[in-house]
């Protein structure tokens, strides 16, 4: 496990995403998002010096390190304003099961892509009965010969547009026990019968979000990742480092709007000093910044635990580092908004937008409820209620 100091490495790998953010700023992704586009140089730039694949192995072209230097990529091009939500889709939820569980063919085929961003992958597992209940999924795998038919309806899947292959969560049926377990498969778009519609958002993003139908998709017995026997493990082998991604997608977004208010309260000067000067704009600037901080070590902590093999440890730091990202940001944000009061609400300062992504956080990939259900449950061993 990593010391709580982060490393020099750590330092100027933070130093040199500041440094490519900084070139692409919040109104490259803006004016994106406004056209409808995508970050299309900003991710090949990324790709270009080696941080989308940071996490993957060496032999298939990534930089051999884990998701505590992939989340500090996410962190920092967050702070300068331009996060790229793919990252925690793409490389550190898909590219960690193929890396950890995928077939010698499956990672030939997928990592060398993923980790130089030629090719993407989303994650496809909410849908529109299940919510955060994934025991409740009812997309089903059954068998034909030796393909897989995939049959069900998935909702909220990010960047599917824009992907080469969607990694789907479906339940084939125990022939044992005849119930029902989770299992993951790579499905291409133009699969035939991978059916995608766009879902129309008041968030405003250049990721856009959909509703998948997959009706009687056909795929070769090569599409299922790993064993058909291991599914939660692998399933949740995903879900940890989206947990901590989404931590740094938060931590990025809450230190950027932060970040413009301490600028404004430096400057901005009504009575006789800068508004900063006054304590009841500088001391909730000051708790926002505490709360960062706080929850940015929690996503460390969750990043080393998984890096290290823990998936048990990881799994409780992550959602932890997932509920207090999202409740600083929120709370940054809000704050920073607040701080410049009518320019907070301005495009020129780019913070209000940043109202309705910040609850993202809260809300995706799991809500904080379920966060709290999970830890009074596993950590603190009270009953459940359902």
């Amino acid at each position: 496990m990593s010391t709580l100091i982060e490393t020099q490495e750590h330092h100027a790998l933070r130093a040199a995403v500041a440094a490519l953010g900084q070139r692409y700023g919040r109104e490259y992704l803006a004016r994106i998002a406004r056209e409808g586009g995508h970050p299309d140089e900003l991710w090949a730039d990324a790709a270009k010096l080696g941080y989308l694949g940071v996490n993957l192995p060496e032999e298939y072209g990534g930089g051999g390190g884990g998701i505590a230097e992939l989340s500090i990529v996410l962190e920092e091009l967050g702070a300068a304003g331009c996060p790229l939500l793919m990252m925690v889709v793409s490389p550190a939820i898909c590219g960690t099961v193929i890396a950890r569980f995928g077939t010698d063919a499956q990672k030939q085929t997928w990592l060398p892509g993923l980790a130089d961003g030629s090719r993407i992958m989303a994650f496809g597992i909410t849908e529109p009965d299940a919510g955060s209940n994934s025991h409740r999924i009812t997309t089903t795998a059954r068998r034909d010969g030796d393909d897989w038919i995939l049959t069900g309806r998935k909702v909220f899947i990010s960047g599917v547009d824009i992907a080469d292959a969607t990694l789907i969560v479906g339940r084939t049926e125990d022939a044992r026990t005849g119930s029902l377990k989770p299992c993951l498969f790579i499905v291409p778009r133009d699969a035939p019968g991978f059916g995608r519609t766009v879902i129309d958002m008041e968030l405003a993003a250049a990721e856009k979000q959909f509703e998948l139908t997959l009706d009687d998709v056909r795929l070769p017995s090569s599409a299922l990742v790993g064993d058909e026997d291991a599914g939660l493990l692998q399933l949740f082998a995903g879900l940890n480092p989206e947990r901590i991604m989404t931590a740094a997608f938060a931590i990025g977004m809450g230190r950027y709007a932060l970040g413009r208010a301490v600028e404004y309260a430096k400057t901005r000067q009504v009575w006789k000093t800068p508004i900063g000067a006054h304590q009841a704009v500088a001391h909730p600037l000051a708790q926002a910044h505490i709360e960062l901080e706080l929850a940015r070590l929690m996503t460390q902590k969750a990043a080393a635990l998984y890096d290290a093999g823990d998936d048990m440890g990881a799994g409780e730091a992550a959602n932890m580092a997932k509920y207090a990202a999202a409740e600083a940001c929120v709370r940054a944000v809000d704050q920073a908004v607040h701080t410049l009061g009518g320019n907070g609400l301005t495009r020129e300062y780019g913070l209000g937008s940043l109202i309705t992504a910040s609850r993202v956080a809260r809300i995706a990939p799991v809500s904080r409820e379920m966060i709290l259900n999970f830890i009074s449950h596993q950590t603190l061993h009270l009953p459940k209620s359902y």
